[in-house]
């Protein structure tokens, strides 16, 4: 024995069209969502680099240096990045650091000058001038 269902016309359409209705509802969300994290990643971003060029007016560097101390901070404080870039700017703007802030900006400034000085600095055995070590060995 056959049976036959029978369905009105627009049923599939009506079905399709809340779907559809769904999905995009969904597509708004997820991408509501994304516009919010990249909002907030920008403004990071822009922290950050205010952050960078007044390490690099204050502790005489280039930006990589710059960046790296703000890093290392954030590491030592266990701290996000931009977060670590707002106290440095609202420091500079007469708010104080956190003592634990203080402590590892101290901390990455000694290491960042130490470091200079080591590629400024030749090591004592290697002569100056390697002509002249050629000519006089």
């Amino acid at each position: 024995m056959q049976r036959t269902t029978l369905l009105p016309e627009n049923w599939w359409d009506l079905r399709a069209e809340a779907v559809a209705g769904e999905a995009a509802a969904q597509d708004v969300v997820v991408l509501h969502a994304e516009n919010d994290q990249l909002r907030r990643a920008l403004a990071g971003r822009m922290v950050i680099d205010q952050a960078c060029g007044m390490v690099m007016v204050l502790a005489p560097c280039r930006r990589g240096p710059a960046r790296h101390l703000l890093v290392d901070i954030s590491r030592q404080c266990h701290t996000q990045l931009p977060d670590v870039a707002a106290a440095v700017v609202a420091a500079w703007e007469g708010e104080p650091l956190s003592r634990l802030m203080q402590r590892a900006l101290r901390r990455a400034l000694r290491q960042l000058y130490a470091e200079d000085r080591e590629c400024d600095s030749s090591p004592a055995d290697e002569p100056s001038r390697p002509l002249e070590a050629a000519r006089t060995g």
